[in-house]
């Protein structure tokens, strides 16, 4: 397959996604949860044994399927809910008394959103950092281009994942933040694996042009990169489908990540990579090239 040959349209794929995502955090932005917006946060103790599913199952029922639901010992249990008046509060309690028995308020306070502030600048520095830790990587390893080539692919999955998140306004929550960072570590894994074969078969070669090297070098690594993401979206698949509410937004990020770094590291790395080598050169290499 020509991969390079047709880059100008998975670029063009990418920013089919890419660009009405970044019209929709210029208009509307994220949905931000109770982790960041705050809201009210409710710690109760049950007389009977209950399950975090039979506490959800009784807030849908008065709109408050999305609370966040933390189990503790002894059937306590803390409930971060969106902000509520005082009359809103008393509801819930009444409604999980009528569906879960006798229960004791043992805390309740409001939750401001500083906290919220606080996670969203450390993922920011996080991601900072680890952009520049990379780029100094490959770039000892490999080259400067390939660096660049590298995040410009791991930017690629970030603005598709949260481009996503913003265009369905689906809510994001603390565990968003770790799914982007994991996101990050597992596309730059396929990439480099595709960098590193690209850079063996320039040594092997006298003079070849450039993008059948990088055709087949993809082409020499495409199973290992299908069977790998085919491996980890069994697992997230069977994790969003048959795990519990409080993992649906950070398996969801991920999917979608995930899926989008298989594809970057394929059509978006090694495309950029080949147009930044190729700037004022001719299309041929050298085996020390």
């Amino acid at each position: 397959m020509d991969f390079v040959g047709k880059r100008k349209i998975w670029y063009l794929l990418s920013l089919l996604i890419i660009v009405p995502g970044l019209f929709s955090l210029a208009i509307q932005g994220l949905n931000f949860g109770i982790d960041f917006a705050g809201g009210n946060l409710v710690q109760v103790q049950f007389a009977k044994e209950v399950t975090t599913e039979g506490v959800r199952n009784a807030l849908s029922t008065i709109s408050l399927k999305d609370s966040a639901i933390q189990a503790s010992e002894n059937n306590i249990f803390i409930i971060k809910t969106k902000v509520m008046e005082q009359s809103e509060q008393d509801k819930m309690v009444k409604t999980l008394e009528k569906e879960m028995g006798d229960l004791e308020i043992l805390r309740s306070e409001k939750v401001g959103p500083t906290i919220g502030k606080e996670l969203r600048r450390a993922g920011l520095m996080a991601l900072i950092i680890a952009i520049i830790l990379m780029i100094i990587y490959i770039t000892i390893r490999f080259e400067f281009k390939f660096a660049v080539a590298a995040i410009v692919a791991l930017l690629h999955d970030i603005l598709v994942t949260v481009g996503i998140f913003s265009l369905l306004q689906i809510e994001v929550d603390s565990a968003f933040i770790a799914a982007i960072l994991t996101i990050f570590g597992y596309s730059i894994n396929d990439t480099i694996v595709i960098f590193d074969r690209i850079r063996e078969n320039m040594k092997k070669t006298k003079k070849i042009e450039l993008t059948t090297i990088v055709n087949n070098s993809i082409m020499q690594t495409l199973a290992r990169s299908i069977n790998t993401v085919l491996t980890v979206l069994f697992v997230l698949f069977a994790l969003y489908f048959l795990g519990g509410e409080t993992t649906k937004i950070f398996v969801l990020a991920l999917l979608i990540g995930i899926t989008s770094g298989a594809y970057s590291s394929i059509f978006t790395a090694s495309p950029v990579w080949i147009d930044l080598r190729n700037m004022g050169k001719n299309k041929f290499i050298k085996a020390k090239a």
